[in-house]
């Protein structure tokens, strides 16, 4: 797993996505982080950081954000989501209403089991 700048990170991540436009999938985590980087008892951190990773079938990217740079990166993060998710492909919902339309209602009436 490779370390970056924020820069960096946001650079790198673009090429990832260019890369998996036509196939594969990217995936990105983003979790609190402390500074440790071995298991040891968590300490009281100084400042508020932000670990996000990505990765595809090849590579990793990892970079951390501190507290004072977080509106800037989500700025320059959001601006690169909106312009590499215009591939993403329609879920086809036509197969899954033939298939209910084949099978019938889900659920029948209670009342018209009942027999008194």
């Amino acid at each position: 797993m490779v370390l970056l700048d924020n820069d960096g990170f946001l650079h790198a991540l673009t090429k990832m996505f260019q890369n998996n436009r036509s196939t594969g999938s990217v995936n990105i985590t983003l979790k609190k982080y402390d500074g440790r980087t071995t298991r040891r008892k968590p300490q009281q951190p100084t400042e508020n950081l932000c670990l996000i990773r990505a990765s595809d079938n090849r590579s990793k990217l990892s970079t951390v954000i501190s507290s004072k740079e977080v509106t800037k990166f989500q700025m320059s993060y959001a601006t690169l989501l909106r312009g590499n998710m215009d591939s993403l492909k329609k879920h086809d919902k036509s197969k899954e209403r033939k298939e209910r339309k084949r099978k019938g209602p889900l659920k029948q009436s209670l009342g018209s089991k009942i027999n008194f």
